[in-house]
């Protein structure tokens, strides 16, 4: 959450269908449409610097929810304020798109007031909150496995929680930034849709991070070195969580983004479900 880039993009249509949850943390259900037992797994949607007051996420969580047949939960792991006003949010642009220097300073300018949000919500304030979120979930809701998808900064989110035994795979869209190392301690089957243009996840960090995850299956093999890479052509940072749908080429990396995750955790988290 430190460029322009981070607060463009567009709304998506439609409404919300899922519910707060006051006893959950103040975090976003949508349960899973049509069963006639409970959900055995859950997925946990981490936003962007938005948010939940943001609707695109929700609108997101619900065509998860509605596609995979199990609950999603968004955790509020702002506390009510997120980094970024849903407010703020403006037009993206295509890969080829260039700051100005009016750009960053509008930026700049925009940001200084939320920088006590910042540091309210830094990683490892945000963790501690959905570290909560699961604690209650296990306790009230019994999942026997959780999945993790994060944009952005959630991104970011999903990176730190697959080095973790807190959930079991994990897909990661265009990532805010984190340290390299942490893919040397990933844990867990991940999936990773990466924009062509990204300030913050370079195609030189992409292709650092498939290499290790590479060099680490060769040798260790297992279900938890699974992978995979996907390259969005004409993408910017943002475009799976906040895309411009006018744009035919954003339009479409967005639903193959989304595609993506779907796919993925009919793979890696709904074993349960396709067994049976």
């Amino acid at each position: 959450m430190s460029c322009p880039k981070c607060q463009e993009g567009f709304e998506l249509p439609g409404e919300p269908l899922g519910t707060i949850e006051k006893d959950f943390n103040n975090a976003y259900y949508s349960p899973a449409p049509s069963r006639e037992t409970p959900s055995k797994e859950a997925i946990l949607f981490f936003t962007d610097g938005f948010g939940l007051p943001l609707k695109n996420c929700k609108i997101m969580a619900d065509n998860f929810a509605k596609r995979l047949n199990c609950d999603v939960w968004i955790p509020d792991y702002f506390d009510g304020k997120p980094l970024v006003p849903a407010s703020n949010l403006r037009a993206p642009d295509h890969a080829g798109a260039k700051m100005s220097i009016m750009d960053w300073v509008k930026f700049v300018l925009a940001t200084i007031p939320h920088i006590p949000a910042f540091i309210r919500s830094r990683p490892s304030v945000a963790d501690m909150r959905v570290l909560a979120l699961i604690d209650l979930l296990k306790e009230k809701k019994k999942y026997e496995k959780l999945g993790a998808t994060g944009y952005c900064y959630g991104g970011s989110t999903s990176v730190r929680f697959s080095t973790t035994d807190y959930i079991d795979t994990a897909v990661i869209s265009h990532p805010g930034p984190f340290s390299i190392d942490l893919v040397e301690k990933i844990r867990v089957p991940t999936s990773w849709a990466c924009a062509e243009v990204d300030i913050f996840w370079s195609h030189d960090k992409r292709m650092k991070a498939e290499a290790i995850l590479s060099a680490r299956k060769a040798k260790d093999g297992g279900a938890s070195m699974e992978y995979e890479f996907i390259d969005y052509k004409g993408t910017a940072h943002g475009f799976a969580a906040r895309p411009n749908l006018k744009r035919p080429e954003i339009k479409q990396a967005h639903e193959e983004a989304f595609e993506q995750a779907v796919k993925w955790f009919q793979k890696t988290l709904l074993v349960h479900e396709t067994s049976q």
